[in-house]
């Protein structure tokens, strides 16, 4: 087993790209959330929290649908994803002052996790909202995406607050 194989999982012996084996795994429930911060602006968190629309549309609903579709399709976007059934993904979208932050979990019981899952959800929600909203305004933001926390799975439980 060379060095990198220790460091990286995506690569074999050769040092070349896999899709991990997951085979040999326990099939256990999976949970995953997932954050995205999107700076709006005072303008457009105003329209926002005023009306909720834009010329594309209802942008909160339509962003929640394309984090939810995000979900979904993780494995045709991120090569060494595995094709997971999710059992569910919830996207939530909270407009606080000048921001929005976009909360997704996802679930399965399957052989691997669902961060990837949970992370493209939010990235998709935060690029949706921006495509909804840039007629309104383009210095938006997307500060940030950050997984919340993870459980299940031989790596154990993760929480970002706890240190």
């Amino acid at each position: 087993m060379s060095q990198t194989e220790n460091r990286f999982t995506h690569l074999g012996e050769d040092d070349q790209p896999r899709m991990v084996d997951v085979s040999e795994k326990a099939v256990t429930p999976r949970t995953a959330i997932a954050e995205a911060l999107v700076w709006l602006g005072p303008e457009l968190a105003e329209l926002l929290k005023d009306s909720g629309k834009t010329k594309k549309g209802p942008v909160l609903e339509t962003a929640i649908i394309a984090g939810i579709q995000g979900c979904k399709k993780t494995s045709e976007l991120i090569p060494m994803c595995h094709p997971l059934p999710l059992s569910a993904a919830e996207v939530n979208i909270q407009l606080e002052g000048e921001q929005a932050r976009i909360r997704v979990q996802v679930k399965t019981t399957n052989k691997t996790g669902v961060e990837m899952e949970a992370l493209t959800g939010a990235s998709v929600a935060a690029l949706t909202l921006y495509d909804m909203c840039k007629s309104v305004s383009k210095a938006m933001v997307i500060e940030s995406i950050k997984l919340i926390e993870k459980t299940g799975g031989k790596s154990g439980d993760y929480h970002a607050d706890a240190g």
